[in-house]
C-alpha cells in the first residue's frame, strides 16, 4: 500500500520528482518505465523493480492459466525465460489510471525493441488474447493462429480458460 502510495506520488508531481529515465508522452498518453524483472508469479504477472521500488505488473490483453491449472506452469517458465533478471521497458496506456483491482500496473512489457513478451505468450499458445479488457485485432489473429496450429495448450483436447477455471 505504501508504495504505491509513493508511485502515486511520482505520477502526480511528474517532472517536479521523476528521474530522468521516466517518460510519459502527452499525446498518447503512456506511462513509459525502465525496470528490472525480479519475479515471476504466473504467466500474467511479473514484479519489477523500478529505482529500490517493487511494482507488480499484470501483462495487459493476455490471461494465463492458473497455477494450478494445466499449462499454469508451462506459462510461467516461458514467462520468466523471456524476462526474469532482465532490464525491461513497460508501457502501460493509461486505462482504468493503469492499475487493475488488485493494484497491479497493468502494462505491456517490452525485452527489446522487437520482442514484446505479451504478444509472445500468445503467440507460444499459453496465454488467451483477453477479449473481456482488451479489444486489439492483433492479440485475438495471434491467438487464432496459435490455436489454428495447435501451438501450446491449444494442443490439449478439454482446454479450460483461465477465467472459467477461477469460477
Amino acid at each position: 500500500m505504501q508504495k504505491s502510495i509513493l508511485l502515486l506520488l511520482f505520477l502526480f508531481f511528474g517532472n517536479y520528482i521523476i528521474p530522468a529515465s521516466f517518460q510519459s508522452p502527452q499525446q498518447t498518453n503512456q506511462l513509459i518505465l525502465k525496470v528490472k524483472v525480479i519475479g515471476v508469479k504466473d504467466g500474467d504477472t511479473v514484479e519489477v523493480l523500478y529505482y529500490q521500488l517493487p511494482i507488480v505488473i499484470r501483462l495487459e490483453h493476455i490471461d494465463a492459466p492458473e497455477k494450478k491449472q494445466a499449462f499454469g506452469t508451462v506459462s510461467k517458465q516461458k514467462l520468466s525465460d523471456l524476462c526474469f533478471g532482465k532490464n525491461v521497458t513497460i508501457i502501460s496506456t493509461g486505462k482504468k489510471g493503469n492499475y487493475d483491482g488488485r493494484g497491479r500496473m497493468i502494462a505491456e512489457i517490452f525485452v527489446n525493441e522487437k520482442t514484446n513478451a505479451n504478444k509472445e505468450m500468445v503467440k507460444a499458445g499459453l496465454a488467451w488474447h483477453y477479449k473481456k479488457y482488451s479489444k486489439s485485432d492483433e492479440y485475438a489473429q495471434l491467438e487464432n493462429i496459435a490455436r489454428k496450429n495447435r501451438v501450446g495448450l491449444w494442443a490439449d483436447k478439454s482446454v479450460v480458460a483461465p477465467w472459467d477455471f477461477r469460477r
